[in-house]
């Protein structure tokens, strides 16, 4: 696979949206990105860093790989030695992470020990980054975005087919990998990342996320549970209907577009189906097709990767 250039799909397979969620809705995936944007390369660096087993940190780092997220460099033949060196593909999820770390700052405030602050070294002080429309600059959320299927946009298509969730082990500390336990409930499973897309695409009743995501009555109601506990989601009676139930996004869930938005222009960036987009998305306010860009809370400038920097220990994402 050349990393440099997007897979094109085939023809009524998975689509852009279905192929991102099976890759980002196995949380190993974000954990390894985000190690390795940390600097980690060598296999004994990942081992030490995450509560992983040899088995399943060579079966992912053979996947990130396959799929052109990670690069393998063999720089030593006698004994073997090998390096996982992100590629563009990969480097290119940072908005994603930084999205996951700024809204798991914000609304996971029982997290021991808190994230650090990020500093924007632009304007060399602490931000949070703010969702904006790449056409007309203007801050947006989920309310100000209309969208639609596109060519290759079903319901079918856009439902990850393959995803593993980390199962904890034993002798390993909790937390010790160190990441976004309350994105993971969220995004680390299938089936909860295909959840999302869909509260976010207004479906708020059980049986409508039964007949549209395809998935088992018992694990659907899992997932609800959990979102609901979470405070992602909050129960309500159906207007007209007090003898059924309905899903909501609070506050809490609704702060987490930024994630769904850049995880969906990155899935259109990469993943090209020969019919066309997986979703058409239009800023209400200008009418453009909807760009999404990170700005600094504070200067308003456009963020990049380079110049986001973690305090106090001021290592670069």
């Amino acid at each position: 696979m050349n990393s440099r250039q997007p897979t094109r799909l085939e023809a009524g397979a998975a689509n852009a949206i279905g192929r991102t969620l099976g890759l980002l809705g196995d949380e190993w995936t974000l954990l390894f990105v985000q190690q390795a944007m940390l600097g980690v390369t060598r296999y004994g660096r990942f081992r030490a860093a995450l509560p992983v087993s040899d088995a399943v940190l060579t079966a992912r780092l053979g996947t990130l790989t396959a799929e052109g997220l990670l690069e393998r460099n063999v720089h030593r033949t006698g004994p073997l030695r090998a390096e996982y060196l992100l590629t563009s593909r990969g480097r290119s999820l940072w908005p994603v992470l930084l999205t996951i770390w700024a809204w798991e700052r914000r609304w996971v405030t029982a997290r021991v020990p808190a994230l650090p602050r990020m500093v924007h070294t632009a304007c060399s002080r602490p931000f949070a980054p703010l969702l904006s429309c790449g056409a007309c600059t203007r801050p947006v959320a989920a309310r100000d975005i209309d969208a639609a299927w596109g060519p290759s946009g079903t319901w079918e298509r856009s439902v990850p087919v393959a995803s593993t969730r980390r199962r904890p082990e034993r002798g390993r500390a909790p937390g010790r990998a160190g990441l976004f336990p309350e994105t993971m409930a969220v995004l680390g499973n299938r089936w909860s990342s295909a959840l999302i897309g869909a509260v976010f695409r207004g479906v708020t009743r059980f049986a409508d996320f039964e007949r549209t995501l395809g998935s088992p009555p018992a694990l659907l109601a899992d997932r609800l549970k959990t979102f609901v506990s979470l405070g992602v989601l909050a129960t309500a009676r159906a207007e007209g209907r007090p003898d059924r139930a309905e899903y909501r996004l609070t506050d809490k869930g609704r702060a987490f577009f930024p994630v769904v938005a850049t995880a969906l222009a990155w899935a259109h960036t990469w993943f090209l189906a020969p019919d066309g987009p997986a979703l058409v998305q239009t800023h209400r306010a200008c009418a453009a097709a909807f760009v999404p860009d990170l700005r600094c809370d504070r200067c308003t400038d456009v963020v990049h990767r380079r110049t986001i920097q973690i305090a106090p220990s001021i290592d670069a994402i």
